[in-house]
């Protein structure tokens, strides 16, 4: 009966159900072979990408080439945590405010400035001296149509969590992954740093970052291909499939943009993430 009643309850669900509904118009369909052919590579599609299979395979061939960072740090060093998404509206509280991505990001940085010894999370004062306070945490993004930055939300969020703000740096214009490298660059050069930002995003942040001749040490976190129940078609495996497919999209535009553009390696900073915001805009 257990199995019966998840079975049942499944469909119901809105992805079972509406493949049910589309296999059910795929079989009344009797003319018309290409509109049949076309009908059923949608199901095929979505039955794939929102199985718990599929999802996981798609999902894991980027996360898989990442390991988890567990290596101490010595000081001086950097943190860098990719921006995300956040809704400053929903609470006066910036750990809820962020997005669950940028939450997740956010809590592998700290846990990566734990790593370093001494760095005074919430160790008490005489915990931030020392060697340890020439660590920083970087923190960017923009705020979109939010009144806040979302470096400005990420930056609040960590001194919730215990960061001292004095050791965290923003750069709350940068609009996505590439101005935030070139941003980084700017104020390190190419000083190694511990590169957080989520596993699906990983593979295409190093590309951009080591294209640039910088030299990230990558810190996945937010692994979200996960083990479930084979059977099962979910909303969850749907949106691990979506992520995984606009990083494949990003990195075969990458490959574009780097091969016919050669002036983000050497180029001055301002004036490339000016004429790229052009671009995006």
């Amino acid at each position: 009966m257990f199995w019966l009643k998840k079975i049942i309850s499944q469909l119901f669900m809105p992805l079972p159900l509406t493949l049910l509904l589309l296999v059910i118009v795929l079989l009344l369909i009797r003319d018309q072979q290409r509109l049949r052919l076309l009908l059923g590579l949608a199901i095929g599609l979505l039955l794939v990408l929102s199985s718990q299979w599929g999802s996981q395979a798609i999902g894991l061939s980027l996360e898989e080439q990442y390991s988890p960072n567990n290596r101490a740090m010595n000081s001086p060093c950097v943190v860098m945590v990719l921006g995300s998404g956040h809704d400053s509206t929903v609470s006066t509280y910036p750990t809820q405010q962020l997005s669950a991505t940028a939450l997740a990001r956010l809590t592998e940085g700290l846990r990566q400035l734990r790593l370093v010894q001494g760095f005074g999370l919430g160790l008490g004062h005489e915990a931030s001296h020392g060697l340890a306070q020439e660590c920083q945490l970087v923190v960017s993004g923009w705020g979109g149509s939010d009144a806040l930055s979302h470096a400005e939300v990420m930056a609040a969020a960590a001194g919730e969590l215990g960061v001292d703000p004095s050791k965290i740096i923003q750069f709350p214009e940068a609009k996505d992954t590439l101005e935030e490298a070139l941003l980084l660059r700017q104020v390190i050069g190419d000083a190694p740093f511990r590169l957080v930002t989520s596993a699906t995003h990983m593979p295409r942040a190093m590309m951009i970052f080591t294209y640039l001749r910088m030299h990230p040490e990558a810190a996945p976190g937010d692994f979200i291909a996960r083990n479930g129940y084979w059977w099962k078609l979910d909303a969850r495996n749907l949106l691990v499939s979506q992520r995984a497919i606009h990083e494949y999209v990003g990195m075969l535009w990458l490959k574009i943009k780097f091969t016919l553009s050669g002036d983000y390696v050497s180029g001055d900073v301002s004036d490339v993430v000016g004429r790229h915001s052009t671009q995006q805009s």
